[in-house]
Parts: C-alpha cells; sequence; structure tokens
C-alpha cells in the first residue's frame, strides 16, 4: 500500500468514527416509556404543548426521542398555518429549547 493509500484510507476511518460519534440515536417506544418511568425524561405530551404554543395553529408532524451527545432530545416537526416546516429540538429532561428553525 503506497502512503497516499494510507493516507486516505486512515482520513476515511477517521471520518467514519467522527460521522459515528456525532449521529444521534433514535429510541424506539419501549427505551422512552422506561426514561419516563424512571423520571429521566418529562412526558412527550408535556413538551409537545410547549412547542405548539410556539406556533399556534401549527400542525404536529413527527416527533421522535434522540439521544445525542449524552442528553435526550425531543425533536419535532411542525407545519405552521402559513405553509412552513419548523424543526424545533427539546431538552428531554428539562423542556428547554435547543433549536427552532425552519426546515428545508
Amino acid at each position: 500500500m503506497t502512503v497516499s493509500a494510507r493516507t486516505a484510507r486512515s482520513l476515511l476511518l477517521a471520518l467514519l468514527v467522527f460521522c459515528s460519534l456525532s449521529a444521534a440515536r433514535d429510541l424506539d417506544q419501549d427505551e422512552a416509556f422506561s426514561l419516563r418511568q424512571q423520571g429521566i425524561i418529562l412526558p412527550l405530551e408535556q413538551l409537545l404543548h410547549s412547542a405548539l404554543g410556539r406556533y399556534p395553529g401549527a400542525t404536529l408532524l413527527e416527533a421522535e426521542l434522540e439521544e445525542k451527545h449524552d442528553r435526550y432530545e425531543y425533536e419535532v416537526e411542525l407545519l405552521t398555518v402559513d405553509g412552513v416546516v419548523r424543526e424545533i429540538k427539546l431538552d428531554a429532561s428539562n423542556g428547554a429549547l435547543l433549536k427552532d428553525e425552519e426546515d428545508d
């Protein structure tokens, strides 16, 4: 193997490791239920009320619980009355707003 091939292979491996570390992991309903029962996360219904309150009349498109950087986050997608899709991220443990932006 040549030096440039080894360098390219090393860079590819480093990129794969970085991507796997930065990616969020979606939790299934059993994991979410267990975390809720343990008091680690707030109920989705409570945080949905908060998210929908930001955009009165909006329609819920999707809600997911993710584990990202050792934190649980609810990712909520809403369709506003103006026809804009918003992506809202909330800290699942305390409801703090992490992100609110137009989704592309």
